[in-house]
């Protein structure tokens, strides 16, 4: 039986690889208590990946596609709510086996992009692993439903800030940049505190959907699988996987809480807006 300190040596970083830990997982019987500790552990560290980047790349473009569904140019608005309709309006899981199946028909060497005196080849054997085609289905989804929520945020600016903001001469990218910018994320950051908590939950169905874990490389939910496999009991993977995640949760409330009284510092403390958790039971 391994100690504690062997499980942590050999399975805390396991979930990077097998040059990261021990070349195999542990099996029926020799599983100990810490082993599912320290190695459901590690495969946090895809989930905070995921999550992270997910809420990076996706909270830029949300802001784009939110901008462009208020637009009034139809040839603007209609694509960008077409685009939020589809992702809101389709499974999560479903994305994943979609845009798995459409990675696969890619050509492995890649695609040629002529742009007249040059072409361009574009990499595309790297969109059927985990690591970056679940990561784009990720961005894609926290991308319409952001989108939807700073849409919502931005119909919702009083309008007297935006006459207050025309009558000091205002416009343009100025009056968006201090006025229409600011206001949109206080209206909208409780609920998008919510979102990015949904999003860290969602990244345990990259694993289950069809992105293969390579080199028994997974995410915490991917090895609390393997764990009830081999010992049939799931009383004790489940469980540890909800309290990593419970932390996890508390982590986002807490930094989004902080960015939340920063938006809101202005504003008398009985007025400010609090963030309040609620869970999404269907999506």
């Amino acid at each position: 039986m391994r100690s504690c300190a062997e499980s942590f040596e050999a399975y805390i970083l396991r979930a990077l690889g097998r040059d990261h830990g021990a070349n195999l997982l542990p099996r029926g019987l020799d599983i100990t208590l810490c082993d599912q500790i320290f190695l459901i552990a590690s495969g946090l560290i895809w989930n905070i990946y995921f999550a992270g980047l997910a809420i990076l790349f996706g909270f830029g473009l949300a802001i784009a596609v939110a901008v462009a569904k208020f637009s009034e140019n139809p040839w603007i608005w209609r694509p960008a709510a077409a685009f939020v309709f589809v992702f809101r309006g389709s499974p999560l899981f479903i994305q994943f086996f979609f845009f798995y199946s459409a990675f696969v028909l890619l050509p492995r060497s890649g695609i040629d992009i002529p742009l007249g005196f040059v072409t361009l080849t574009v990499k595309t054997s790297a969109l059927t692993t985990a690591q970056v085609g679940g990561l784009v289905v990720l961005i894609l989804n926290t991308t319409a439903y952001s989108a939807e929520l700073f849409y919502g945020a931005l119909r919702s600016i009083p309008k007297g800030d935006l006459e207050a903001a025309d009558a000091y001469g205002m416009s343009g990218f100025v009056k968006f940049r201090r006025v229409v910018f600011p206001s949109m994320l206080r209206l909208a950051w409780p609920s998008y505190t919510n979102e990015a908590i949904f999003l860290t939950h969602s990244t345990t169905l990259v694993f289950l959907s069809a992105f293969p874990a390579r080199q028994q490389s997974g995410e915490a939910f991917y090895y609390a699988r393997y764990f009830v496999d081999q010992t049939f009991n799931p009383f004790v993977a489940y469980p540890l996987v909800a309290l990593y995640f419970v932390g996890l949760t508390l982590a986002i409330i807490g930094l989004f809480g902080l960015m939340n009284r920063y938006l809101n510092r202005h504003m008398p403390r009985e007025r400010r807006r609090r963030i309040r958790f609620r869970p999404q039971y269907i999506r």
